[in-house]
């Protein structure tokens, strides 16, 4: 049972139950089923502030990253970021890919990574750091792909990525930038692609039944885009729908 209450915690976010699955035997640097416990959290479909005391329970029995760099991001430790970033110039643009259940994260920067967790201290230090808001992610073998962290924001678990939306607006992300298209959730069961879009096409497309966002943060991100680009935002009273939630 401790590679199902491994499992358990990782989907929860349990940090306390995380531990006690490891403290019970499970390895934390060897795989379980082929993937490494760090590659079972983080792909994990979760998102919330309990990641980085999960990530700590495991790095702390001996676990690893697929990159150290993102070490500071994941727990959301903005000073590290920024000591991360003074010794090493190189830092803010930094190529990486790991699997996503949401948004890509192929070939990307530790800023669409910060702007996929929802980590806002870790977020704004990489921008204070000198890093590109509007950098581009890597096109996969269908030229699906270039999106900027803008884009992990806009659809984000619980609209957990809200207020980092609003550091990268603050520091002149564009609002409008255009992707060929997305494949969200790559390789899970709600794996979806999707065509033509800017920030806030991604963002409608929470509406959809896969997405499972709420009405209300699809509301609130598109509006917090239209004025972002300059543009008045109708009066949408119609948010949730009744006729989709007329009992």
């Amino acid at each position: 049972m401790t590679g199902h209450e491994f499992l358990t915690a990782c989907e929860l976010h349990d940090p306390h139950r995380l531990a006690a699955a490891l403290d019970a035997g499970l390895p934390a640097a060897a795989p379980l089923d082929g993937r490494l416990p760090t590659a079972w959290l983080l792909e994990m479909y979760t998102r919330s502030d309990r990641l980085p005391a999960c990530l700590r329970v495991l790095l702390d029995r001996g676990a690893t990253l697929p990159d150290p760099r993102l070490e500071p991001v994941l727990l959301n430790e903005p000073a590290a970021v920024t000591a991360a970033a003074a010794a090493d110039p190189g830092y803010v643009r930094h190529r990486l890919s790991m699997r996503s259940a949401f948004t890509p994260l192929d070939d990307v920067t530790l800023l669409h990574v910060a702007s996929e967790y929802g980590h806002t201290a870790a977020a704004s230090a990489l921008i204070g750091a000198g890093a590109d808001v509007d950098a581009r992610a890597g096109l996969d073998a269908d030229g699906l792909g270039a999106h900027t962290p803008i884009f992990h924001t806009v659809n984000s678990h619980a609209n957990r990525s809200e207020a980092v939306l609003r550091a990268l607006l603050a520091a002149g992300a564009d609002p409008a930038a255009r992707v060929a298209g997305l494949v969200w959730g790559r390789t899970f069961e709600w794996e979806s692609t999707f065509f033509d879009l800017t920030p806030l096409a991604y963002a409608q497309l929470g509406t959809l039944p896969q997405m499972h966002r709420e009405p209300q943060h699809v509301d609130a991100v598109v509006r917090t885009l239209l004025a972002a680009a300059g543009r008045v935002a109708p009066e949408m009273p119609n948010v949730p729908n009744r006729y989709l939630t007329r009992s």
